[in-house]
């Protein structure tokens, strides 16, 4: 009796496990999907040097980002799941966090006004940064870690869907020409505010989750147990939105338009597998079912490595008919490096998280991308000093970076006898 109710449990766990992929995976679709519609028309429309200052607008802010978010989508997700059946340390969570991204938004708005106005680079055009700025409270008040650790993803998906196909619908209508730039950061801040100000609804009105002031030390106690992984996202921040965010600042706008392109399409490809590692997360933090993520595993190395290779055949092609005008060879070559890095990125983040961190090995993978971001920071200082920071050594300084984080993930799996 025990042992069928038991295999109706793991029924039911790996029935809400395809669920929530299924969820994520259209959502994934969405948001990298929608993107990529819009780049090529932005850069046709506005031309590489004022998309690249956009994306170099983007890179800076991606910094308050990672600051408001603090580590909590992985911290939180982790404690909602653990304690999604206790309505009262639910709400303790749920408050705590809330109140303490509040206070982060205060924090990076100072900030953000102070080099604003320190700095001439920024202050010729502060409208875009601080329009930028609106995603950042979007993706604050944007509760995924709570919908996460829940595994209640189609609501995630189904609010995400709805805000980004209307704002990127209004791209296309609103934005006709170069001087319409300024409407870019606009539209997509307010893609996110939307966004998350109807998933606090969802919370509200579906998951019946109340909202209530914590004190001092509860609040000091959730941000001190996420330190770690914000550390963590810190370090991860240094070898990727650091790329474009230097590039801005001792090359030209041109340059990061360039590699903003290469960078989103690498990205796009990490992101079909985000679906795998924000579901496996919780899953394997509460059923440590090593033989089914064992087959994920192989079969996601399998479908990755066949499309990159195909990839690199077809995708100058590809580029031709979507860029009329084409990007230049400069261009396709720093898309090959990111092929190799997609290689390498793909294993490594499914050997993180979804398994070392859930697992209760999160300092080891955190430590991984530390080290990683070290290794990557000293490349890109030598790269200044030596005055050869281009976007050719930037992109094999993230395959390096990469190789280090998957190769230290390597050896922790294998020392722990994980595998």
């Amino acid at each position: 009796m025990l042992t069928k109710v038991k295999n109706i449990s793991n029924a039911k766990e790996k029935k809400r496990l395809l669920s929530n992929f299924c969820s994520l995976f259209i959502l994934q679709v969405f948001t990298y999907i929608l993107p990529l519609l819009t780049l090529p028309y932005l850069v046709r429309v506005l031309g590489v040097e004022t998309f690249g200052l956009i994306m170099f607008a983007q890179a800076f802010i991606v910094f308050f980002n990672i600051l408001v978010d603090f580590g909590f989508n992985l911290s939180a997700t982790r404690e909602i799941a653990i304690y999604r059946d206790d309505k009262v340390k639910l709400t303790e969570i749920f408050s705590s966090v809330m109140m303490i991204k509040f206070i982060l938004i205060g924090v990076s708005f100072a900030i953000i006004s102070l080099v604003i106005f320190s700095f001439e680079k920024f202050s010729l055009h502060w409208e875009i940064y601080y329009l930028s700025f609106c995603g950042v409270i979007g993706q604050a008040i944007f509760p995924i870690w709570y919908f996460q650790g829940m595994e209640e993803m189609k609501y995630i998906t189904i609010v995400n869907i709805i805000s980004k196909l209307f704002f990127t619908i209004a791209i296309f209508i609103f934005v006709q020409n170069e001087a319409d730039y300024i409407l870019v950061p606009l539209l997509n801040g307010l893609g996110f505010i939307v966004g998350g100000l109807i998933s606090l609804r969802v919370v509200y009105k579906n998951f019946n989750q109340k909202f209530k002031i914590q004190s001092y030390a509860t609040i000091f106690l959730h941000f001190k147990d996420s330190l770690q992984f914000f550390l963590s996202r810190v370090s991860v921040s240094i070898y990727t939105s650091s790329n474009a965010f230097l590039l801005g600042v001792y090359t030209s706008n041109t340059v990061v338009g360039y590699y903003s392109i290469a960078e989103k399409l690498y990205l796009a490809l990490q992101g079909f597998y985000g679906p795998i590692t924000q579901s496996l997360y919780p899953y394997i933090a509460k059923e440590r079912n090593i033989a089914l993520f064992k087959k994920i595993f192989i079969i996601s190395l399998i479908i990755n490595t066949m499309g990159i290779i195909l990839l690199y055949f077809i995708g100058e092609y590809i580029f031709l008919l979507l860029f009329s005008s084409g990007l230049g060879s400069e261009f396709i070559e720093v898309f090959h490096i990111f092929l190799l890095a997609a290689l390498i990125v793909v294993p490594s983040i499914l050997l993180g998280y979804p398994l070392l961190g859930a697992l209760g090995f999160a300092k080891n993978v955190n430590k991984s991308v530390m080290y990683g971001s070290f290794i990557h920071l000293s490349g890109l200082l030598i790269l200044i000093i030596t005055n050869n920071l281009s976007i050719y050594f930037v992109a094999s300084m993230v395959f390096i970076t990469e190789s280090f984080v998957l190769l230290y993930r390597i050896y922790w799996v294998r020392r722990e006898n994980l595998w």
